[in-house]
Order: structure tokens, then C-alpha cells, then sequence
């Protein structure tokens, strides 16, 4: 894989010629930067900027001004490649609050596994109403420790565009053990995996290595070329092995207006 080409790629179709991800998501291109406006139960932020060291504080300022007369908490989603280079201290200094950084790692769909492999007893069921959401919030707090924000847009998704939401939970009897999602960019190359925490006990059995092979099959059916997950260091290992490359480093930065 060419990782600059692809880098470049995904520059292109996921961040600067980013759609949307719901109907009700306005997405501007405005002052030098992609910006979206979701949905009350949906995401707002920055997604891609074109900014240099004249420019950037005044455009952060703006950024800053826009959501907070929406009313909207907004995430600026910097890429370490972006400029200028202290672009992370500007945001900073007008008041966004950073979390920890993961890594935007690729991988072309046709090179990764597609059989998942589970523990005895063990399985994978899709998400399809309000119980399975229920599911994946259950799972989700408790690999991660604290309180899952998804649960209302999930349950909008369900209700208003059920084939929107393809969300996996994997189960140990009747406990859910993890949960996983996977986002198409349509119009693109890519699909992109989210979640995939396992609750402390269950892991280093390969459960998150099952999810991401259940994904990849969806997204090699519907024709899909590559895969994006944005890596915590619990995953990159596992996807490293997998054959991801990391192209980047990925700090989602928060207002709170």
C-alpha cells in the first residue's frame, strides 16, 4: 500500500469532501474549514482545515463563535499532518480541551481476514432494536470504564434509519462481552471501524480481532477498498498485526459552549 497516496485519499474523500453522515448534518466549507452541524442526537465538529499561521487564530475564533451560537458543543479533529504546526496549541488557547491522541491506521480490504474466530461459546449478533443498543451500552461501559454518550443517537438510528446503524455485540451466554461498529462513506473507498472495547476479563482471546474480520466481510461485499480506524494502544497492536499501517495521529479536541 502507497501510505502517502492513501493518506492523501482519505485527506480528500473523508475529511475535505466530507458528506455527512445523517440527514439532518449541515456541512459548510467556510473560512477555510469542513465543518459539520449535526443533528441533536448526531456529531458536530471540524473535520478538515486549510489554515496557515496568519490565518488559523482568527478561523478557531470563528469556529468557536459559529457553534457556540448553535448552542452545539463541536470537536475540531486535528491530524498531526495538519498546519500549520502548533495548530494543536492554537486550539488550545481558545479554549478546546484535547483527548487522548489515537492513530489513524489503514488497511486494504482485500488483504485482511473475513472468518471470525470466537471462543467456545461465544458469538456475534447484529444490532437491530432497542435491546441490542441496550447491549452495546452495557458492553461498552464496562470496557471502558465510563459512561457511553451513544445511546440516544443509537436509539435514533434505530427508530428513524434502522439500516443506518451496523453495530455488532458479542456475547458470552447472555452477557454482552463487546461491542463494535462500522460506518460506510458512501461515494468513497473507505469504511471505517469504531468501538470494538472488550470488557477487561475477555480479552487476549480474540474477540476484537473476530469483530474487525466480521466488519471487513460486510465492507468487502459491498465493495469497499480500504478500512480507517482511528486506534487506541490497546488496538493498534492487534490491527498491526493485521496489516493496518498508521498514516497519522488523530486528537479530537472539545468546546463546550
Amino acid at each position: 500500500m502507497d501510505n502517502a497516496a492513501v493518506l492523501a485519499l482519505f485527506d480528500r474523500q473523508i475529511r475535505r469532501e466530507h458528506r455527512g453522515e445523517g440527514p439532518d448534518d449541515v456541512v459548510e466549507t467556510v473560512d477555510g474549514v469542513v465543518r459539520q452541524a449535526g443533528s441533536a442526537e448526531g456529531w458536530s465538529g471540524v473535520l478538515w482545515s486549510d489554515l496557515d499561521e496568519d490565518t488559523a487564530d482568527a478561523a478557531i475564533d470563528r469556529q468557536v463563535r459559529h457553534f457556540a451560537g448553535l448552542g452545539r458543543e463541536f470537536e475540531w479533529k486535528l491530524y498531526s499532518h495538519d498546519r500549520p504546526a502548533d495548530l494543536g496549541e492554537r486550539l488550545l488557547k481558545a479554549g478546546l480541551v484535547p483527548e487522548d491522541p489515537e492513530a489513524l491506521m489503514v488497511a486494504e480490504i482485500a488483504s485482511l481476514p473475513t472468518e471470525p474466530v470466537l471462543p467456545e461459546g461465544v458469538r456475534i449478533e447484529r444490532v437491530t432494536d432497542a435491546a441490542g443498543v441496550q447491549l452495546i451500552i452495557e458492553a461498552h461501559n464496562a470496557a471502558f470504564g465510563r459512561p457511553s454518550r451513544l445511546a440516544e443517537h443509537f436509539l435514533h438510528q434505530i427508530e428513524h434509519d434502522p439500516d443506518s446503524l451496523i453495530a455488532l455485540v458479542v456475547l458470552a451466554g447472555d452477557r454482552p462481552v463487546c461491542a463494535a461498529r462500522l460506518e460506510f462513506h458512501q461515494g468513497t473507498d473507505f469504511a471505517s471501524l469504531w468501538g470494538g472495547g472488550t470488557v477487561p476479563e475477555w480479552r487476549d482471546k480474540g474477540i476484537y480481532k473476530a469483530t474487525v474480520a466480521w466488519r471487513t466481510r460486510l465492507a468487502a461485499e459491498l465493495g469497499y477498498r480500504f478500512l480507517q480506524v482511528d486506534a487506541s494502544a490497546d488496538s493498534r497492536p492487534i490491527l498491526g498485526r493485521l496489516g493496518f499501517e498508521r498514516l497519522s495521529t488523530t486528537t479530537p479536541y472539545n468546546y463546550e459552549p
